[in-house]
């Protein structure tokens, strides 16, 4: 229920050929730059290097006030609106949304993903028309600064990495003021609950309520 093709439909990202090579979607976490740097020297005329290594395609609306760090691409009628800050190492696929304060670093945004309203999105991945609530955000590094592992029940899959955030299933909804613990894994057509504090494997087409209670949709 973790694999890359259990959570995503391949065919919204421009990281398609990228993240096929992998079984689990934080194995792709490490190469994330490099990646953007790969894709945008293919772009055609349709993008524009608006900085070194920074490519907005000539549809998406960046406000004036938006920081876009680089590596990134931005797609095709993206809105990157006021005050957001797009550290660097971001893949942001077409029709998105990343709103006002909102802050991107070491991600793949697959097409149609709305992180509108003061979210926090690092080293993650969100899935096709996923949705994060306002206030919402990724919580990437432990408190105790160990390697993140993902936990689903007795089960434990050893990441090796210092920083995950949550790899966000296509259709999810990620509810208001909610935070993604560290390796947190939210299936696809499932919804969290607003206020809600996540750890672990959410199943596919579940709801996760704010007392840590998971059901299935009927």
């Amino acid at each position: 229920m973790y694999r890359v093709h259990d959570l995503f439909d391949l065919s919204h990202t421009l990281a398609r050929d990228y993240l096929i090579t992998f079984t689990y979607p934080w194995e792709a976490l490490r190469g994330i730059k490099e990646l953007i740097v790969t894709i945008g020297k293919t772009l055609g005329d349709d993008y524009t290097e608006v900085a070194p290594e920074v490519w907005v395609h000539k549809t998406a609306k960046v406000f004036p006030s938006a920081y876009l760090g680089s590596p990134c691409i931005i797609g095709a009628n993206t809105e990157v609106r006021h005050c957001a800050f797009v550290r660097g190492s971001a893949l942001v696929g077409e029709n998105c949304v990343v709103g006002n304060s909102v802050e991107l670093k070491n991600v793949i945004l697959f097409d149609n993903v709305q992180v509108p309203h003061y979210n926090y999105v690092g080293d993650s991945i969100l899935g096709y028309k996923a949705h994060m609530g306002a206030g919402s955000i990724t919580s990437n590094v432990k408190s105790d600064k160990a390697p993140v592992v993902i936990k689903n029940g007795d089960e434990r899959l050893e990441t090796g990495l210092k920083k995950v955030g949550a790899m966000v299933g296509d259709f999810a909804e990620i509810g208001c003021n909610s935070v993604l613990n560290p390796g947190t894994i939210v299936g696809r057509n499932s919804n969290v609950y607003p206020t809600s504090c996540v750890r672990g494997v959410i199943p596919e087409n579940s709801i996760f309520k704010n007392d840590g209670t998971v059901i299935r949709k009927v």
